[in-house]
């Protein structure tokens, strides 16, 4: 049975008048999330206090979550855990991988990675005597040579929406002995991600983008079967201990990913997102990759036809390319703000970047046209021209 995506954008509290294509930096709220919440809060943490984490179950929570994320990036059950932000997860999965790798030091990325998974690179290079190396993204394949302990690498770029090969670059990784970590945080619940066919050795991903979980959604972490009783972070916590209720003062880990929990699972989040993977339960991915390249290729189509002004920053090929479309404009930060004005919402990435995210669960064809008459309005007519829309706020 073909997906129905009426239906799944029926399942999403989006603002009347609104042309939402940002859920590559924020999903919008499902609208069972409220009452999900509502009813932990009233039923659970107000009637059972601290007993909660044994009879409402917020202890093995985040494996519950997390398996059903799992089906969403080609992992099997119980091979991914919740929990902590991403850039502990990032930290977690690349320390793990280097230290299956004691014999090499190079942690080799590109310059196409979200800067946060460089700084924790940076940060983990100084701790262990290792190197990061850092190349342009159409060079990561001849830059994996056999001094290479780690490929760390974000899947879809967040600023051109270029999608790597996972496949042929973990191939590649695997012949010259050097493990990959992979980051989903612009593919989990945008593209066809198959991590176990894949062959991959770690990924992570954040849950607050096109899995829509809500701000600061937890983040999850994914090991190959065939690590994960040897991966050893060297972010090690309680919840990732053997037995953490023995209060043992050596850490022993356990077994599994559980191993790869660290702090104390954030419940409250953990309900909101548990209620936003309802909506995946009958999204068949291959329909969402279909979905997605339609809406895609209709908007570049259309931009290109009718904005002259603007040059495309994304992969033409939409096998290259993620579900956002990036254009460059030299004021593209003071036109996204005029857009924003006439509610149809994409976001600014430095320097001169317009981008536009487009999350098939909720966004259509009508959404495209909207956008497409929004933006070549707003460019033949200059209306992005004023004081106020070039004034930087905090959060571009």
């Amino acid at each position: 049975m073909m997906t129905d995506f009426s239906k799944t954008r029926q399942a999403f509290d989006l603002p009347d008048g609104v042309t939402y294509l940002d859920g590559n930096s924020l999903g919008p709220m499902p609208v069972g999330a409220a009452q999900r919440v509502a009813r932990m809060m009233t039923e659970e943490w107000s009637q059972m206090l601290i007993t909660g984490w044994n009879k409402a179950g917020w202890y093995t929570q985040p494996r519950r979550v997390a398996d059903r994320i799992a089906r969403l990036v080609g992992a099997g059950p119980g091979q991914v855990v919740m929990g902590d932000t991403l850039s502990i997860k990032v930290f977690q999965a690349v320390s793990a991988a280097r230290a299956l790798r004691p014999d090499r030091r190079v942690i080799l990325s590109d310059r196409g990675n979200f800067p946060s998974d460089l700084y924790v690179a940076q940060g983990l290079a100084r701790a262990v005597d290792a190197e990061l190396r850092v190349v342009e993204p159409e060079e990561v394949e001849a830059a994996i040579t056999k001094d290479i302990a780690v490929l760390m690498i974000t899947e879809v770029d967040y600023r051109t929406g270029r999608r790597h090969d996972m496949k042929a670059l973990t191939r590649k990784a695997h012949e010259m002995g050097a493990l990959t970590v992979w980051d989903l945080a612009h593919s989990a619940g945008a593209v066809d991600v198959a991590l176990l066919d894949a062959d991959a050795d770690f990924a992570v991903g954040c849950t607050y983008k096109y899995l829509n979980g809500g701000p600061g959604s937890p983040a999850f972490i994914w090991t190959h079967p065939r690590h994960a009783d040897a991966a050893q972070p060297i972010l090690q916590g309680w919840m990732g201990h053997r037995a953490p209720f023995d209060f043992d003062l050596a850490y022993q880990p356990a077994a599994g990913i559980e191993r790869m929990r660290v702090g104390t699972p954030p419940v409250i989040a953990l309900t909101a997102l548990d209620a936003a993977l309802d909506v995946w339960d009958d999204v068949s991915l291959t329909d969402l990759r279909a979905r997605s390249i339609e809406l895609t290729q209709a908007f570049i189509a259309g931009v290109e036809a009718n904005c002259p002004e603007v040059v495309l920053h994304s992969p033409r090929d939409p096998q290259q390319r993620g579900s956002q479309v990036g254009f460059r404009h030299p004021q593209a930060y003071a036109v996204m703000q005029a857009l924003i004005d006439q509610k149809i919402i994409g976001d600014f990435r430095a320097p001169d970047v317009l981008r536009f995210g487009f999350a098939p669960l909720y966004n259509g064809l009508d959404d495209v046209a909207r956008a497409v008459d929004g933006l070549t309005r707003i460019l033949r007519d200059r209306l992005w021209d004023r004081e106020d829309y070039m004034q930087r706020a905090d959060v571009t």
